[in-house]
């Protein structure tokens, strides 16, 4: 029987996950290719998918396991996964990415189970996707294109919207294709522009035209973004310039760290057991042990061959890292793969200007899962590194104490009198800084605190030195 927590009480994320579990999609949708006849717009709907994955390096037990993410990620999407197959080749066929024979070997796989969809485990050129897609005569997509639709179901503010449709743009434009007919058909008139009279002519082709206005409505998005980034960066510098340490939560994707972030502030943050459940940051307010604030936000998760125009949409919402006092790096204990988990987060961080310089602590997570010798293992090897479960609890404590000894020191210790007509700047203290007693008096309130720069000159100007107090 489920134990209710504190954590269970939150309607927002309970709210959110109920909004999400009723936009799933519908069966009995169809995607094959005879229903299309115009230029590719057509929109994933996944339902009955067989995987294929090339294996064309490491162990046997690697490739099993990329292809056991591609299905978590297909069933995040809506899908049920039929079959999976894996080749072992030096490289991709350059033609249809597994080689005709398999093609072939695919195709009966796809005739025998009823799947209307291949996913590829990779990134396929537009050649491969068409020659693929002739050859077993239903839907192909890949890896990328699985991605881009989990992101866009789960985006929810205008900037993620935004952040996901320009991706998914960027990623269509070179695989835009015609079918039959369509791809040389010109229109004129006011399909290409024109209004009626002296509007018409040879005009564009309909690809030509998808493609124009493919690139009009990306430049459109890359304003607002641009708009959007300033207002984030306006509250980033707000916070900066109250001088309140942050901390960035980041890490592998569905590695719990929205139950962390829930577990360390109460906030009520929408967790789903799903990849990509997190696409808009959060950022919310905590406390040491000591008492001292702090920000911490929580970002999206990453994953392996995370798609390249994701990192570039998402750069502001990356940003979040590069600018944070620490980095808690979470990672799935319990997962098969902890170690090329922690790897690819690293990889994405080599893209993030100044995100490799933060210091960071590896948060070793769902110990209440995992294998004692896998965490031992993880530990070993990650010197700066703690064992916690954001489930039950355990390790949390430990780790605010290590937050609190990693952040900035306050440098700036006081001993002070202030009036009690000033009692907001000791209220300050309070909220900002670390209070090490606090003494009420006749003349007003004996402070001793370490606080802020900002904070220790406005109560130097107020205050009066201790020892001067008759």
């Amino acid at each position: 029987m489920h134990e209710y927590t504190a954590l269970d009480e939150f309607e927002t994320g309970d709210m959110d996950l109920e909004e999400r579990q009723a936009l799933r999609r519908v069966a009995g949708l169809s995607t094959e290719l005879q229903d299309v006849s115009e230029v590719e717009y057509r929109q994933l709907r996944l339902e009955r998918v067989v995987l294929v994955g090339v294996w064309t390096s490491g162990t046997a037990e690697d490739a099993e396991n990329s292809l056991l993410e591609l299905k978590l990620l297909a069933e995040t999407a809506g899908s049920e996964v039929l079959e999976g197959l894996i080749q072992r080749r030096q490289k991709p066929d350059p033609a249809t990415y597994i080689g005709s024979g398999k093609a072939l070997e695919l195709r009966d796989v796809v005739d025998s189970t009823g799947a209307d969809t291949v996913i590829c485990d990779g990134e396929l050129t537009p050649g491969q996707l068409r020659q693929l897609e002739e050859t077993v005569k239903v839907k192909v997509i890949d890896r990328t294109a699985l991605i881009l639709d989990i992101f866009a179901q789960h985006a929810k503010s205008r900037e993620g919207k935004a952040q996901v449709e320009l991706a998914q743009l960027q990623y269509l434009l070179p695989r835009l294709r015609g079918w039959g007919g369509n791809l040389s058909r010109q229109v004129g008139g006011r399909a290409a522009g024109g209004v009626g009279i002296g509007g018409r002519g040879p005009g564009e082709t309909k690809i030509e035209l998808d493609r124009r206005r493919i690139r009009e409505r990306m430049s459109k998005l890359r304003r607002q973004i641009s708009g959007m980034s300033t207002s984030r960066e306006t509250m980033r510098h707000r916070r900066q310039h109250r001088e309140v340490p942050a901390v960035a939560i980041a890490g592998y994707t569905n590695a719990g760290k929205s139950s962390l972030l829930n577990r360390i502030t109460g906030a009520g943050v929408l967790v789903e057991d799903a990849l990509f459940a997190t696409l808009d940051p959060t950022v919310r307010r905590a406390r040491t042990p000591e008492g001292r604030l702090f920000t911490i936000a929580d970002t999206v998760g990453f994953v392996r061959h995370l798609p390249h125009q994701l990192i570039e949409a998402f750069r502001s919402t990356l940003e979040e890292v590069a600018d944070a006092d620490l980095i808690l790096h979470v990672v799935d204990g319990s997962h098969p793969d902890p170690e090329g988990q922690l790897a690819a987060v690293r990889e994405v961080f080599a893209d993030i200007e100044g995100a490799s310089e933060v210091p960071e602590v590896v948060v070793i997570n769902k110990a209440d899962a995992a294998d004692q010798e896998v965490l031992d293992r993880i530990a070993r090897r990650e010197r700066d590194s703690i064992v916690v479960s954001a489930r039950t609890g355990k390790g949390v404590t430990e780790l605010m104490r290590l937050i609190e000894e990693r952040l900035p020191r306050l440098d700036h210790e006081i001993h002070l009198l202030v009036p009690y007509d000033r009692g907001d700047l000791v209220s300050r203290a309070h909220k900002e800084g670390e209070v090490l007693s606090v003494e009420h008096v006749g003349d007003g309130t004996v402070l001793h605190a370490r606080v802020l720069p900002s904070l220790f000159q406005e109560l130097e100007r107020v205050g009066k030195p201790v020892e001067r107090v008759s």
